[in-house]
């Protein structure tokens, strides 16, 4: 109140100077929060404000008023109208909030253009807009606006660009737009309107350049009418519900540049005649259920952009897209396509990404395929492709992935491709190449993951394979290698997963293996290594795969095994001699150590502990004592146990279950059986409970815990409202127990919880869990003990989560969509290591085109869903990405993701209008946390936390892209976009961030 009162007192004074132009822009700045001073120089002293920011003036008369990115807050200037010759009014990227009244605009008679992009207003939008005569430009993308789009805007006189992008408009697309016959562009894209078709009158706008309709929740079938939009530059109705064909009319569009269809339900055939479209550049019809080959006209356009993947197509890929002169990018992937590869694909056209995979293609790779010179993504993985990779391969210095496994490929790979500089994923798996590694891959500087398995590569490991600093996954299995492993592989501290088995290494395990920290998986079996188990191997930090089985090692166990948390342990089939450790000395690691006759425990099949060649008598004599004492033991322990489940088969078969019927689908070497978890699961073991049915803690008889999920199905009794409900309650568990089994018994990673294995009944299903002794991060985050987390504890849950959700998305072949990520299915071990759970909603991303490509109802929790997806059920690696942006927010506020403290709010929104309002992120964060040690780790976080949870899909990371980021939050600063100088959080986040969008497998 003082400083209006003081301006109004100093408006006299100044009066003289500056002009009346320029008091309105001072009132203006008066109702705008300007916290970094972008209206500094808005001097009441000069004569005119024409030279201020943001001020542009035509024969000194303010006419245009441009403050975007100026990180100004308040409501919207209505001030503005006043002045008389203003055509200009851009506000894009503040945060200009609450609602744009019917008077707000009132007087701005000459305003042409109108951007309040990218802000945070509310309510419904202003009717009263289309009564100003002059305006041509709208722009409202990127607000909160609700309600419907109303009957006035029917009434713009000469409007030519309507932007409504990403708001939350929820009614029917208003037909009265069909009325607008000046309209140039027309963008509603991602609003959650009401399901419906496209109204019929849009196709009456003969001068729309471009219609954008993704994600607007569209149905029924694209009309032959849109025929008539003769000026269409750019179509995109993707990410829709659109069912029927293509219309042959599409190739009307004789001035269409860029046509996306991508993500709908449309069937049929790709519409011929498609090569009268002269102008095309991009065509992206993927994730549809079209069938048929195709077209060879649509190939002879000269086309920088295909994109038909994940379809039924089937046939030949036309010769005529070599011809091509512009094309960068061909994603075919995940067809029926057969036949080769057009032998000039790659000559002429600048390819930066080819994607072919998942189809039935045979023949040679092309011999210029990198012709161009910018191939940086070449994906032909799953075909039958044959033949040796082409010399000139190698010389594609360009490449950055190339994925080639599971085909027929053969001879040896030339020297360039092992020393690619900008490769960081080689897989050439599951092919016949020969030959030995080249020493060349040491030029491969940026390699990640390295994949040889399953070829007849032959000769040793070259030492040179030790300078690839960043080499996460060396995985050469199934081979012929010889000779020793090279010392240099210990060197690397970046190795995670190193898997040698089944080739003829010979020498001794390595021990200086200091520097692997991050090795996960060591797997060294079924080669001919001599020599003693290295204690240093017990070291590993992280370490739970080891398998060192079928060679010649000799030697004790090293006591120091004892500190690993092993899910997978054999070390059978050697030539280990002594006692067993006491914490390996069960049951059921018996498996472990067959095959090596010098060892001694307590286990069936191993020499007795106390037993040794040529012992005295007196020693045989108490050995026999003490025999008959442990037999005696056994039987009294078998009896009891024999009374129990007498008494328990008796219980149950009470209770109308037959134990003989149950189905035990083991997916890991099991210490126990069925009727051990099925005599456990009394109620007084009960650890939580949910729709479809407990979970229990069940304490096994070799000490082990494991939890067991029970599924239960239909009721035999009750009212027929009451079976109805339960056949709901049944089918809702059917289907949550095949996703859960479908899923987690293939997966095999540390930051996924392991499904030991499922037991199957008529009436009940049980899944059997590691046990995780820390319960939910949301039970612990959200009680009493959430002050136990300290910052870097947090820090390490979220890189572990998101490792799990990239294996996933990245890693699994089809891609899974958990669908449910929230803090509640992340699982804590003992040590706080999180493992992702509960994937009773999860989906695969259907490669062939046979799956659902939408769900019928809504997955996922309260707070956790992503905008797009509860109005469009599209199933997308983005969605997940959302939610765990949530529990990104949850880790570094404290708070949960619904809370009475944030109103109508959910913890997204509420972080971000608390940035807005306050601008610091102390307001935001837990205030358990040490801000002062960890203020920019924890600021990183949080700027990754909201750039995961972007309302556009598209603005979203990948999975990878986060775990990279979260990596280096702790490894190095940040370039941060717009970040602010006094190190207060921005509120734009990271830029060099990819969609990710139609890429197969990454």
């Amino acid at each position: 109140m003082e400083l209006p009162l003081l301006l109004l007192l100093l408006l006299p004074i100044i009066a003289h100077s500056l002009t009346q132009e320029g008091l309105y822009l001072q009132q203006a700045k008066q109702t705008l929060e300007d916290p970094y001073g972008s209206l500094s120089n808005w001097n009441p002293r000069d004569q005119t404000p024409c030279n201020w920011s943001g001020i542009t003036c035509t024969t000194n008369s303010v006419t245009s008023v441009d403050l975007t990115d100026m990180n100004l807050s308040g409501p919207f200037p209505s001030i503005l109208c006043r002045l008389p010759n203003l055509t200009h009014i851009s506000l894009s990227s503040n945060y200009i909030n609450s609602s744009l009244s019917d008077t707000s605009l009132s007087g701005c008679d000459s305003l042409q253009n109108l951007d309040l992009s990218l802000n945070s207003l509310i309510g419904s939008l202003p009717k009263s807009l289309s009564s100003l005569p002059s305006l041509r430009y709208v722009d409202f993308s990127g607000n909160n606006f609700t309600g419907e789009i109303p009957d006035s805007y029917g009434l713009f006189p000469k409007i030519e660009t309507l932007s409504l992008l990403n708001n939350l408009l929820n009614h029917r697309i208003s037909p009265v737009l069909g009325n607008l016959s000046s309209l140039k562009v027309l963008n509603l894209s991602y609003n959650p309107f009401l399901p419906g078709p496209i109204p019929p009158s849009i196709w009456k706008l003969t001068n729309l350049e471009k219609l954008w309709l993704s994600a607007c929740n569209l149905v029924g079938s694209i009309p032959p009418e849109i025929g008539n939009l003769k000026r269409l530059i750019n179509l995109d109705v993707s990410i829709n519900g659109l069912t029927g064909s293509i219309p042959d009319s599409m190739r009307g569009l004789e001035s269409v540049v860029q046509i996306e269809l991508f993500n709908n339900s449309l069937g049929g055939t790709l519409p011929t005649g498609m090569g009268k479209l002269a102008k095309l550049r991009r065509f992206d019809a993927s994730m549809n259920g079209l069938v048929g080959g195709i077209p060879e006209d649509l190939c002879a356009l000269p086309l920088e952009s295909l994109n038909l993947y994940t379809n039924n197509l089937e046939g030949p890929i036309p010769e005529a897209i070599a011809e091509s002169p512009n094309l960068y990018e061909l994603k075919l992937f995940g067809n029926r396509l057969t036949g080769k590869i057009p032998s000039k694909l790659g000559k002429v056209s600048p390819l930066v990404t080819l994607d072919l995979s998942a189809n039935q293609l045979s023949g040679e790779l092309p011999p210029e395929i990198c012709g161009g010179g910018s191939l940086q993504e070449l994906l032909l993985l799953q075909n039958s492709l044959s033949g040796p990779l082409p010399e000139g391969f190698g010389r594609c210095r360009t490449l950055t992935r190339v994925r080639l496994f599971h085909n027929s490929f053969s001879g040896s790979v030339p020297d360039g491709v092992w020393g690619l500089p900008h490769v960081y994923l080689l897989e050439l798996s599951m092919n016949s190449f020969v030959g030995s590694i080249s020493p060349a891959i040491s030029g491969a500087s940026n390699l990640s993951k390295l994949d040889l398995s399953s070829n007849g590569f032959t000769g040793p490991i070259p030492p040179e394979i030790g300078r690839l600093d960043r080499l996460y996954e060396f995985s050469a299995a199934d081979n012929r290698l010889s000779g020793p492993i090279p010392a240099e592989l210990g060197r690397l501290g970046e190795l995670g997963i190193l898997d040698l088995h089944n080739n003829s290494l010979n020498g001794e395990i390595l021990k200086d293996i200091k520097s692997w920290g991050k090795l996960a998986e060591l797997n060294l079996a079924m080669n001919g290594l001599m020599g003693p188990i290295p204690p240093e191997i017990g070291d590993l930090p992280v370490l739970n795969y080891l398998d060192l089985s079928v060679n010649r090692l000799t030697g004790e166990i090293p006591s120091e095994l004892q500190n690993l948390k092993l899910n997978i342990f054999n070390l059978s089939n050697n030539q280990l001699s002594g006692k067993l450790p006491p914490l390996y000395n069960k049951q059921m690691y018996k498996d472990s150590f067959l095959g090596n006759p010098g060892l001694c425990g307590d286990l069936p099949g191993l020499c007795s502990p106390g037993s040794s060649p040529g012992g005295s008598k007196n020693g045989n004599f108490n050995g026999v004592l003490f025999s008959i004492f442990i037999l005696s033991g056994f039987i009294l322990v078998v009896g009891v146990c024999w009374f129990c489940r007498r008494y328990r088969r008796f219980k149950n078969a009470k209770q109308g279950i037959d134990r003989s019927k149950w189905i035990l689908t083991s997916f890991h070497k099991l210490g126990f059986s069925e009727y051990e978890i099925l005599d456990s699961l009394d109620e007084e073991n009960v650890i939580g409970s949910g729709a479809n049915g407990k979970v229990y803690k069940v304490v096994l008889s070799n000490g082990e815990t494991v939890a067991v999920k029970k599924l239960w199905g239909a009721s035999k009794k009750g009212t027929l409202e009451e079976r109805e409900t339960e056949a709901d309650r049944q089918t809702n568990g059917d289907d949550e127990f095949e996703a859960e089994v479908s899923t987690l018994g293939n997966i095999r990673h540390k930051n996924i919880v392991k499904l030991w294995c499922c037991c199957a009944h008529r009436e009940c299903k049980l899944l059997v869990y590691e046990y995780m002794p820390n319960g939910s991060l949301g039970d612990f985050l959200h009680s009493s003990k959430g002050g136990l987390l300290d910052w870097p504890t947090r820090y390490r849950i979220a890189l572990d989560a998101a490792e799990g959700l990239s294996y996933l998305h990245h890693d699994c072949v089809p891609p899974i969509v958990h669908r449910d990520v929230k803090s509640n299915n992340i699982l804590l071990d003992a040590e706080l290591g999180a493992r992702v759970a509960d994937f009773g909603v999860a989906k695969v991303v259907d490669m062939a085109g046979k799956g659902p490509k939408s769900m019928s109802g809504i997955a996922g929790s309260c707070g956790y869903i992503a905008p797009e997806y509860a109005y469009t059920l599209r199933v997308t690696e983005k969605s997940d990405v959302y939610s765990f942006g949530v529990v990104l927010l949850e880790l570094v506020t404290g708070k949960p993701s619904v809370d009475p403290e944030f109103g109508e709010k959910d913890l997204v929104k509420w972080v971000c209008s608390v940035l807005e309002q306050k601008g610091e992120e102390e307001h935001v964060v837990d205030p358990n946390l040490d801000l002062i040690c960890y203020r920019e780790e924890i600021h990183r976080v949080l700027n990754i936390g909201l750039l995961c949870a972007s309302t556009l899909p598209i603005n979203r990371p990948s999975m990878r892209r986060v775990v990279k980021m979260l990596v280096e939050v702790a490894r190095e600063p940040l370039k941060a976009k717009n970040e602010r100088k006094d190190g207060k959080l921005s509120p734009y986040y990271y830029e060099d961030v990819s969609s990710d969008q139609g890429s197969s497998i990454v």
